[in-house]
């Protein structure tokens, strides 16, 4: 049976019939996913998150990404300097909530296999089979030298990410195990009890180097990538799906994020994108995050970069959707034309702006054939 074939009969809804499936992503952190300053009543609290959560439930909506976040960017925002541990966040939701699927996103060099593996046993059972771990290999170096460990060189990541997920499907699948890797050593090895869900949770990551990009086709189910555009995105959703056939005979899914404004007219989604990114808009602690991930002006020219800067700022650089509910639900539908599976999507208030988001645009995606009516 297929990888995935699995997910989808025992009705996991990240692999359920509505032809583009929907999430929100940063909701345990200050800010979430906008860099700006910005006023929002927006926060990263447990009664903030259950009210987004419920929202989610009642429009149909399959998913809540959390970041993993240790420290915050600096800049005026100190942006996600406010954050909840995501396994903790993650069985508390599910104690609370009966459809919405939950990850947890982990650094995998701050926490041991043996560690998470039994945490993310104990939740997927909490919430009977509603849970999943994203993978980020660690890459903000001031949090991983908050641990007192070294970067490891960019491959290197990935290969002890390559352990560490050996050993948690070995403690998810098998009895007992001896484990001599390069990076850990796990003596008669056991879990008990095994998920709730079979054969294991849902992992997505979102490698895009080429060893990254080879990480998700090996070992996850589901490759989370940024969109510059339309055009390229199909690109990288088929070059996805047949590099996890063409060398690991493995059915991949595809995610992307996207920062929304909705608003009744198009003037006034575009003054509001415009005043929190342009006016708004946390520079400083943008430049902090590009001087760590390397992004260097000389790449593109310099029209090019200040595009980017603004999507970090917009929405952790995903692809816009600003404007009507009419506008955003034909965004959408270019979206799912390039074959993606899904997208996550960000606000600066989600908890203010989700009802418009449920009464506009929820019912416009279930004529355009893109989600099925939501079942009472």
């Amino acid at each position: 049976m297929n990888n995935l074939d699995t997910f989808r009969e025992a009705g996991n809804p990240m692999f359920g019939e509505n032809k583009l499936k929907l999430g929100v992503f940063g909701a345990n952190c200050s800010h979430a996913c906008a860099i700006t300053t910005a006023e929002t009543d927006f926060a990263p609290t447990f009664e903030k998150n259950v009210e987004i959560a419920k929202l989610l439930e009642a429009s149909g909506m399959e998913c809540m990404v959390p970041i993993a976040r240790w420290r915050g960017f600096g800049g005026p925002s100190d942006f996600n300097g406010e954050n909840m541990d995501t396994f903790t966040w993650a069985a508390a939701l599910a104690a609370v909530t009966e459809k919405v699927y939950l990850f947890s996103t982990t650094h995998v060099p701050t926490i041991h296999p043996i560690v998470a593996a039994k945490m993310a046993t104990t939740i997927d059972r909490i919430s009977k089979g509603r849970y999943g771990i994203n993978i980020v290999c660690g890459w903000f170096t001031p949090e991983m030298e908050m641990f007192g460990q070294k970067m490891l060189e960019h491959d290197t990541r990935y290969e002890y990410a390559a352990e560490w997920i050996t050993i948690v499907e070995k403690l998810w699948t098998e009895k007992r195990f001896d484990y001599h890797g390069d990076f850990f050593t796990i003596n008669d090895g056991v879990s008990n009890p095994k998920p709730y869900q079979s054969p294991r949770p849902v992992l997505i990551c979102a490698g895009a180097s080429p060893k990254g990009r080879d990480y998700v086709a090996k070992y996850c189910d589901i490759s989370f990538g940024f969109m510059e555009s339309m055009e390229k995105g199909k690109d990288w959703v088929t070059e996805t799906k047949r590099l996890a056939v063409d060398k690991f005979n493995r059915e991949i899914g595809t995610f992307t994020s996207c920062p929304v404004v909705c608003r009744e007219t198009e003037k006034e989604a575009q003054e509001y994108y415009n005043y929190y990114i342009h006016e708004k808009g946390d520079w400083e602690a943008c430049e902090n995050i590009c001087r760590v991930l390397q992004v260097q002006s000389q790449n593109h020219s310099p029209e090019m970069y200040k595009k980017f800067k603004e999507r970090f700022i917009a929405g952790w650089g995903g692809y816009p959707l600003v404007g009507t509910p009419e506008q955003i639900t034909d965004k959408l539908i270019e979206l799912s034309k390039t074959g993606v599976d899904g997208t996550l999507i960000s606000m600066v208030d989600y908890n203010s702006e989700l009802p418009f988001w449920n009464e506009r645009v929820m019912p416009l995606l279930e004529q355009a054939g893109l989600r099925k009516p939501v079942r009472k």
